[in-house]
């Protein structure tokens, strides 16, 4: 191959030879862009066309190739403006990480792997991008795992100008200056048009006064002049003393005269007479037509399967809180985290990360901080940047912990989560403060909403623990299962739960199996079904209940996502079913169970108990008083219900 000799940048400069080659390649390449857009009828051809080159050079030049897409010493490249996704496939298919002729007829098809966004179904796609900002703290991400696994490999970031007003890009700046991530490299297809014109028009950026300001090296170059953008790669990637970002100066549209500075083409296919007039030019053969291309069979790709980091995670040895004091969950979590650093220190296996925003000992990890200060990454107040960076570190193989919360964790950060999702990260997202328990924080940090937003994201387990020991099995079970696990809980500390005979209800000889329901109490004459800090007040309700001869169980349902189907038609059996949560009425446990009642028709009167509006600044007990969730709240309502029901 011509330009073999580019990998790793290896030769100080460019040939003839080599420039020849480019030159041929990124003319297919483009050719091969603009015919997939024109075949599907739909895509983004100006950005495609002014990001090519970078992608192109990228491609042949950094430490990856179709047959290192699985070693987790590859350099990293993410591609953050994911519309330009035409031109990616168009290099990663010439470059021989797939046959280009399995794209070009199926690219935005139905059942095809080549979606209108980056997909990690296609060979050489690291990072499944669309919401524009994120990618710089993906590439934080993906260097800082380098640092932590001892991994040498180098991270390229792509980015477009017009994202570059997103503020999630400036905490990526600050965390990567701060953690001296020297391994990340940032390009800018600075083509000076978005979607809807210039981008001075839209919102005026001074890009090189951001990146400056927060310590970052600047280079400025044109993005099609190859010399000059293999030299500036190289530079990155060998001194290594960055961070360091390229603007490379380029033009909407490149290589189509007719479209070429025109915002209009940002997603807007070339016309039949268009593309005859272009294609031929760009192939360098007789190529005239771009008529619909039979669509194949989708491609297959399965990838690799890697070992997941938590099957090597020693989970160490689980605490046992005994009754007659009060502990919070979240103390709970800071001691197994700290186990966990303990148990795995000398595992070569295993790298941990616990990342905080200034909220360290709020949310308990100050005795993990102290232990292993190299393994807590403090972002500061930037909780979208650490929540991409947190799963991005999952994504490279780092057990991560992201603790924070719920208002924060869950509401302000779900759509960093979302798309974490949809990269099938393993983020361990813990969040504390959940709830009405926040108590004087008032509204604006009561978060009753955690669920229900959580619930929206298929890959996500969740957890909601009723003690301190439940707690330690759950963080402990996140701790060695793989894939994306959200533990959320409350601020206040609850009782340790026992069994009827006064015994240690969650002990150390019981194992946690998720989805498994608990029955804290049995009772024949009706159910609370119930979660989280609301465990104990309903087992409260039932004491006063059986004082006034009612036989009512409680049933903790600690992972709502996954119902325990079992355990409800035991409680559906009682005759009565009181749903009892700390959580929006509408969205919670109450909607989920009442649905799953209905959809399986079964005979069972039905009650909910949950937030109705938003909270006070005053302490919990009060908030529970008058929201009418307190125990004695509880045990009237079920008492009313039942003599109801029996006359």
């Amino acid at each position: 191959m011509p330009v073999s000799d580019l990998r790793q940048f290896k030769t100080e400069t460019l040939t003839s030879s080599h420039l020849q080659h480019l030159a041929a390649l990124a003319g297919a390449a483009r050719a091969d862009a603009l015919q997939m857009i024109s075949t599907s009828g739909s895509g983004h051809p100006g950005g495609a066309l002014s990001s090519l080159d970078l992608y192109l050079m990228l491609w042949l030049c950094a430490g990856i190739s179709p047959e290192t897409i699985a070693d987790p010493a590859r350099d990293r490249i993410v591609v953050s403006h994911g519309h330009t996704v035409a031109a990616l496939y168009a290099v990663l298919g010439n470059l021989g990480y797939f046959d280009i002729a399995d794209c070009l007829p199926c690219f935005r098809r139905d059942g095809s792997i080549f979606e209108g966004h980056p997909g990690l179904a296609v060979p050489g796609v690291e990072w499944c991008s669309g919401s524009l900002g994120q990618g710089l703290s993906v590439g934080a991400g993906f260097a800082l795992a380098a640092r932590l696994r001892k991994l040498a490999y180098h991270t390229f970031v792509v980015m477009g100008d017009g994202e570059q007003a997103k503020g999630q890009l400036q905490e990526a700046r600050e965390f990567a200056v701060k953690f001296a991530l020297r391994k990340l490299t940032a390009i800018i297809d600075c083509n000076g048009l978005q979607a809807s014109g210039s981008l001075q028009d839209i919102m005026p950026q001074h890009i090189v006064g951001k990146y400056q300001a927060a310590g970052w090296r600047v280079r400025e170059i044109d993005g099609h002049d190859y010399q000059q953008l293999y030299g500036a790669l190289r530079e990155c990637h060998t001194k290594q003393d960055g961070p360091t970002v390229i603007l490379a100066h380029t033009v909407m549209g490149k290589g189509v005269p007719c479209i070429e500075n025109c915002y209009e083409y940002h997603g807007k296919p070339l016309s039949s007479a268009q593309l005859d007039d272009t294609l031929p030019a760009l192939r360098g053969d007789a190529l005239t037509t771009c008529a619909l291309l039979p669509v194949s069979e989708p491609l297959s790709f399965t990838g690799w399967t890697p070992v997941p980091t938590e099957e090597r995670v020693l989970a160490g040895t689980p605490r046992v809180y005994l009754p007659g004091k009060a502990i919070d969950c979240r103390a709970a979590f800071g001691e197994v985290l700290y186990d966990l650093g303990v148990a795995n220190a000398d595992n070569p296996e295993v790298a941990i990360a616990a990342l905080d925003c200034d909220l360290l000992e709020s949310v308990r990890l100050l005795k993990f901080a102290r232990a292993f200060p190299d393994n807590l990454i403090e972002c500061g107040i930037q909780e979208h940047n650490a929540a991409t960076v947190a799963a991005a570190l999952s994504k490279a193989g780092v057990l991560t912990f992201f603790a924070d919360f719920g208002v924060f964790g869950v509401d302000e950060t779900y759509g960093q989560h979302r798309m974490s999702d949809l990269n099938r990260t393993a983020l361990k997202l813990i969040c504390t403060h959940c709830g009405l328990d926040v108590g004087e924080d008032g509204k604006t940090h009561q978060c009753v909403d955690y669920l229900s937003l959580l619930l929206n994201l298929w890959g996500f387990k969740i957890l909601i623990p009723a003690d301190a020991n439940q707690t330690d099995r759950m963080i402990r079970y996140a701790a060695t299962t793989p894939g994306n696990i959200a533990v959320l809980m409350g601020r206040s500390a609850v009782p340790i739960l026992t069994d009827d005979a006064g015994d240690i209800f969650f002990d150390s000889t019981k194992p946690y199996v998720y989805g498994a329901a608990d029955w804290v109490r049995r009772g024949a004459q009706g159910t609370i079904v119930t979660c989280g800090s609301m465990v104990w007040r309903a087992v409260a309700a039932h004491e006063l209940l059986k004082a006034h001869g009612l036989d009512i169980g409680v049933l903790n349902l600690p992972c709502p996502a996954q119902l325990d189907t079992d355990a409800l038609r035991q409680a559906a059996e009682s005759g009565l079913i009181v749903t009892y949560e700390d959580h929006n009425i509408r969205t919670g446990i109450g909607s989920i169970i009442g649905t799953w009642l209905a959809e399986e028709r079964l005979p069972c009167k039905f009650r909910r108990m949950g937030v109705t509006r938003y909270g006070q600044s005053a302490s919990p007990y009060y908030q529970y008083q008058q929201q009418v969730l307190d125990e004695h709240s509880l045990a009237r309502m079920v008492e009313v219900t039942l003599r109801q029901t029996l006359t």
